[in-house]
C-alpha cells in the first residue's frame, strides 16, 4: 500500500511540477537552428512526418517539438508511465508499447493518430538501447502512413550528463543549444521485409552524422 501511494505521488509530481520546471529551465536556453529547410521539405511533401532522435537527447527534443501536434511511442513499462505523463503535460499525445512489449499495438496506435494529422515521434534507439543503434519501428511506421522520416539531434556547450545506458543529456540553464534537423528519408509504401534493413542503415547513418556534426561544434566527438 505504501509503495502504491509513493508511486501515485511520484506520478503526480512528474505530470505537474517537472513540466513547469523544465519549461522555465529550457526557456532560458539559446537555440541555434540548423537544417530548418529540411523540416520545410517534410511539410511541403506530406504535411507531417516521423521525427526520430537518439535517446540521450529525448528531454530537450520533446520540449523543442512541444507545439508540433505530435504523438510519441512510449515504453509500456511502469517507468514509461512517467515519460507518458511528462509528455502529455507538454501537449504531446502518447501510445504505449516497445519492441519487447505491445509493439504491434503501439504501431497501430501511431498509424491511427498520424492518419488524423499528428506528427510521429520515436526515440530511435528505443527505451533500452543499445545506444545510437536504430530500431526499425520508424521505418515501418513511415512506410505504412506514407510520410518521410526526419532525423534530429542537438549538442550543447554546457550540459548535465546522466550516468545511464544512453548518457541522457540535459542543457544547463542559459546554455546554447545547437539543434539539427537532417535530410528527410522517403520510405517506399508497403516496404518489403528484406528492404527494411537497407533503409534502417541509411537512417542510422544520417542520425549519427547529425550527432557527429552537432558535437563537433562543441569540440567533442561524443557527448
Amino acid at each position: 500500500m505504501k509503495n502504491k501511494f509513493l508511486y501515485t505521488l511520484s506520478l503526480h509530481v512528474i505530470s505537474t511540477l517537472l513540466p513547469v520546471l523544465f519549461r522555465c529551465w529550457f526557456a532560458t536556453c539559446r537555440v541555434q537552428n540548423h537544417g530548418l529547410e529540411n523540416r520545410k521539405k517534410v511539410v511541403k511533401k506530406s504535411g507531417i512526418g516521423v521525427a526520430v532522435f537518439w535517446h540521450y537527447s529525448f528531454l530537450f527534443s520533446f520540449y523543442y517539438n512541444r507545439n508540433k501536434k505530435a504523438v510519441a511511442m512510449v515504453s509500456a513499462s511502469k517507468d514509461g508511465e512517467y515519460i507518458s505523463r511528462f509528455l502529455n503535460a507538454f501537449g504531446i499525445e502518447t501510445v504505449r508499447g516497445s519492441r519487447n512489449r505491445g509493439g504491434v499495438g503501439a504501431l497501430k496506435g501511431m498509424i491511427r493518430a498520424m492518419k488524423k494529422g499528428y506528427n510521429g515521434a520515436i526515440v530511435a534507439d528505443g527505451s533500452q538501447g543499445p545506444a545510437r543503434v536504430l530500431q526499425a519501428g520508424s521505418i515501418v511506421l513511415a512506410s505504412r502512413v506514407g510520410v518521410p522520416v526526419f532525423p534530429m539531434g542537438w549538442s550543447c556547450n554546457r550540459y548535465i550528463r546522466i550516468n545511464s545506458w544512453d548518457g541522457t543529456a540535459i542543457p544547463y540553464p542559459f546554455s546554447k543549444v545547437e539543434f539539427f534537423q537532417g535530410e528527410p528519408l522517403v520510405v517506399p509504401p508497403k516496404i518489403k521485409a528484406e528492404e527494411i534493413e537497407e533503409y534502417r542503415l541509411v537512417l542510422e547513418s544520417r542520425l549519427n552524422e547529425l550527432y557527429d556534426n552537432a558535437w563537433k561544434l562543441q569540440g567533442k566527438t561524443a557527448h
